[in-house]
């Protein structure tokens, strides 16, 4: 971890936050919990714990594995439905099938990220292919839960495949840190990926010492998830590790830093920074979908239920399965 990488980053361009630029403290750190998803597949749960109204607009987010599998052990998810948000895949290690009952889908593996505008509705599933499960194989990823606003809650299905090389790659002035920019804007350099509501998603590779003071949009909120290593975040220094998530307050920059020594199996701090316009409107959630009203979502499991999402293609038989994550 991670794939995406450079073996010089100083040949790349360098983000620093401006002098007078406004340090966001840290308002709470929190530590995921450990569950199981989909068929049986680990997950941190990151977000646990944490006001909506920190979070807003993202809804959810489970850190997938990281997991050694050994053959026929590779794990995914049973056909489920969605509507109203948009699911981020994004695959640090190991190898995703994606398939929805309108015929899309597709394979993403180290360093891509697949996003899924479920909008109106669709059936899916996500495995890993035929042959991970029989030979088994490293498996890392993140699932990210981004919420609609309500005009756009019903539009049209759509994906995007974000590949490895197409990340915007920065640094820190001094070389220190590599930055994945997969979807927004950080000092003026673009993501690929294409979103409804307005986030910034990114990658952070930190080495051992080095420090990050980035611009952050002050319409933004900040949020800083550890995949692995430890380290702390704000001026102030509030300690982090793997698992943990830091929730920072307002301002125009948001500062993280990697301890001076890792653990053995870990050499870097590796983070995941997310910022989002909120939405404000009204949430209704429950399981795989999420509205505005309860009225919605018991419309939505009503168009589930009677096969207005889709129905599994044929090839795979039909399934028992109710709603999924």
């Amino acid at each position: 971890m991670p794939a995406v990488t450079v073996e010089n980053p100083l040949t790349l361009p360098r983000v620093t936050a401006p002098a007078d630029a406004v340090a966001r403290k840290v308002l709470t750190v929190t530590t995921a919990p450990s569950g199981y998803e989909g068929e049986g597949f680990p997950v941190r749960r990151a977000f646990a714990g944490i006001n909506y109204r920190h979070l807003d607009p993202f809804i959810m987010m489970d850190q997938m594995g990281e997991v050694e599998y050994a053959p026929g052990e590779p794990k995914g998810t049973p056909w489920h439905p969605h509507r109203g948000f948009e699911t981020v895949t994004y695959i640090i290690d190991g190898i995703f099938d994606h398939q929805d009952s309108q015929g899309g889908g597709g394979t993403i593996t180290d360093g891509d990220t697949q996003w899924m505008t479920a909008g109106a509705g669709l059936l899916h599933i996500e495995a890993p292919p035929e042959h991970l499960v029989v030979s088994g194989g490293l498996f890392h990823g993140l699932q990210l839960w981004v919420n609609l606003p309500a005009e756009d809650k019903m539009m049209a299905p759509r994906y995007q495949d974000i590949r490895a090389g197409s990340v915007q790659l920065l640094t820190s002035p001094d070389g220190g840190a590599l930055l994945r920019v997969i979807a927004g804007e950080l000092d003026g350099h673009t993501g690929p990926g294409i979103t409804h509501t307005p986030i910034t998603m990114v990658h952070a590779t930190l080495a051992p010492g080095a420090e990050i003071t980035l611009p952050w949009r002050e319409d933004f909120n900040g949020l800083a998830y550890v995949l692995a290593g430890r380290g702390s975040v704000g001026a102030e220094r509030r300690p982090v590790h793997t698992g943990q998530t830091a929730v920072f307050g307002t301002g125009s920059s948001l500062t993280v830093r990697a301890d001076e020594r890792q653990d053995g199996n870990t050499p870097d701090l590796e983070v995941v920074l997310l910022g989002g316009r909120p939405i404000r409107e009204p949430m209704a959630h429950y399981g795989p979908f999420v509205m505005n009203t309860k009225d919605e979502l018991m419309q939505a499991f009503e168009d589930f239920q009677k096969g207005r999402l889709g129905t599994v293609p044929a090839v795979h038989g039909m399934t028992d399965e109710g709603p999924g994550a």
